[in-house]
């Protein structure tokens, strides 16, 4: 299986940035770590041994991306509009530097979103956002409604970074971008974010968005779900229509 480590300076961040590469060729995954995780977390955790038949058929190749979540939402020091500002430089970062840097290797033009627990918000989040430039995200246990960490504060960064309130706005162009995503979410009935998650289907089923939200029994936000999941969610390449 090809393995690559990459490292820059970001330009929109400030500072070094790192990845890895699986894979070399097929749908190109941005995969985003876990609360406060770094780029080899899910090889770590042997995800992509799960995924070894996709990377080795050049059905997928993905970018395990860095995380700046102490920098953002996990700032204890930060404000929450200075925490959504920094979170919006970040996904910045993935669609100005990044995703072109995934271009340049591999012209395949389906791109994916993917993560789990964090990882899950800011794969749903920048799909949401950005919806001409993703054809499908992944979120596995995800929080999709971050009202409760930003104090009753609200600016455009804080609103453009809460999925659910992202949902509640759609309209015209951005509307019917996003109508073209393949969206899905399973999550355990027993995590805590289940709630974010029925709140973001309804959103999106009064708008008129096709999405899979699928719920699973107990807890399933660990690791072993999240193999069982991906391996459930993200398609091969009959999957891309």
């Amino acid at each position: 299986m090809n393995r690559e480590y990459h490292k820059w300076h970001s330009k929109t961040l400030d500072r070094d940035m790192e990845l890895l590469v699986f894979g070399h060729g097929g749908a190109r995954v941005i995969i985003f770590p876990t609360s406060m995780g770094r780029f080899f977390d899910w090889e770590n955790r042997g995800m992509f041994d799960v995924l070894s038949r996709h990377l080795n058929n050049g059905w997928l190749q993905v970018y395990c991306v860095d995380s700046v979540d102490t920098e953002s939402w996990y700032n204890n020091h930060a404000d929450p509009r200075g925490k959504a500002a920094r979170h919006i430089q970040y996904q910045k970062y993935i669609t100005e530097e990044v995703l072109p840097f995934s271009l340049e290797k591999n012209s395949d033009p389906f791109v994916i979103a993917a993560g789990a627990s964090f990882g899950a918000y800011h794969a749903i989040n920048i799909a949401l956002r950005y919806p001409h430039l993703f054809n499908r995200a992944l979120g596995m246990s995800g929080l999709y409604d971050i009202s409760r960490w930003v104090d009753g504060q609200m600016d455009e960064n804080i609103h453009q970074s809460n999925p659910v309130a992202i949902a509640n706005h759609l309209h015209n162009g951005h509307l019917e971008a996003l109508k073209k995503v393949d969206i899905i979410f399973p999550i355990g009935r027993d995590d805590s974010a289940f709630a974010s998650n029925e709140a973001l289907s309804r959103a999106l089923w009064e708008r008129g968005v096709w999405h899979a939200f699928r719920p699973w029994d107990g807890f399933a936000h660990d690791w072993p779900y999240w193999q069982e999941m991906i391996l459930e969610y993200i398609g091969g390449p009959e999957s891309r229509g």
